[in-house]
């Protein structure tokens, strides 16, 4: 049985700001986020429905276009929501990129044109998942809202994403190590008296790692920080979220609880229900009974409504489960 609801856990966490929802594919994971922004907005908080999911749907499930800029959500005060555009954050990524590789090529004296590394480089896809971490930390440093919450990619991405400030880090420190190697062993080999130039890689992997440090402490903080993981009461999102969870554990990542979404309302269905709804309802027994066994955290209970999630008026509905005290 649920020891500490959605709500307990919030009440025990004041500080509270970034709230993280995923889980597999199709288990909810935009609407519990949805639901879960709109009931910090009703607290008073200034908060922020971000998606990070390259695949958004929080315009259609709110009824409104919110992709590229936050944008208010029509009849809800204190919140806004944003798809993020990863595309200007790509563009000047790749600017910089040039700019760096033009400067380290010439340094080393190499004749080869940059634009063929950016152009390879960029094509890679952990590209685009770099530009969106970008743009999610830049959200998180700005500090405009009381609260932050992010619908993410289906798991697996949402873990890269989120594993990014540590990964980064030993990518940083690593390529600082080399480049000090190498900064000496030139300085070694030179006869120039000539005054030290600027060194632009250097500089700008300091400052990555800065970055990265800030937001691994911020990603770290329990105080601060919750993943709530979406599942169904189905076989495959249970597997998933059982191997998730100890992955995110590695990153130090706070895991706030776990919600079962899609519940059928057993005393709904009777003896004269259709056969299927009624192995549905058996077969949603036998799992959550594995739910119970493998999850001392789950937070919240959410039924399977009688029509689809869209719009404020049935995320308010969600809200009232997933917040239920």
């Amino acid at each position: 049985m649920i020891t500490t609801n959605t709500c307990q856990f919030l009440a025990e966490h004041p500080q509270m700001k970034y709230l993280f929802f995923g889980g597999k594919g199709g288990v909810g994971k935009t609407v519990m986020a949805g639901a879960a922004a709109l009931w910090m907005a009703r607290q008073g908080k200034r908060t922020l429905l971000a998606s990070t999911n390259p695949v958004h749907s929080l315009s259609s499930l709110l009824d409104q276009d919110v992709f590229g800029k936050p944008t208010a959500v029509a009849g809800v005060p204190n919140l806004w929501a944003y798809e993020i555009d990863t595309k200007d954050t790509i563009a000047k990524s790749k600017v910089e990129l040039t700019q760096k590789i033009e400067w380290f090529l010439r340094y080393a004296d190499i004749k080869t044109r940059a634009d063929e590394f950016v152009e390879s480089a960029t094509m890679n896809p952990a590209f685009e998942e770099s530009a969106m971490f970008e743009n999610m930390i830049d959200l998180m440093f700005e500090d405009k809202y009381e609260a932050y919450v992010f619908d993410t990619a289906p798991t697996a991405n949402a873990r890269r994403l989120l594993g990014m400030s540590s990964v980064y880090s030993m990518w940083v420190n690593k390529m600082l190590q080399s480049r000090e190697e190498a900064k000496s062993l030139k300085e070694l080999l030179s006869y120039s008296k000539k005054k030290e130039e600027k060194d632009p890689l250097m500089e700008y992997l300091v400052g990555l790692r800065e970055r990265m440090e800030r937001a691994k402490m911020l990603l770290t903080n329990d105080q601060k920080t919750a993943f709530f993981f979406i599942t169904l009461p189905e076989a495959l999102p249970i597997a998933v979220i059982k191997r998730f969870i100890n992955w995110f554990k590695d990153f130090g990542i706070p895991v706030g609880g776990v919600i079962v979404n899609m519940l059928i309302d057993k005393e709904s269905v009777g003896p004269d229900a259709p056969e299927f709804v009624r192995n549905r309802v058996l077969m949603q027994e036998r799992y959550m009974e594995e739910i119970w066994r493998s999850f001392p955290n789950v937070c919240a209970l959410v039924p399977l409504f009688e029509t689809e999630v869209r719009g404020v008026p049935m995320l308010e509905r969600v809200a009232e489960r997933v917040f239920a005290s």
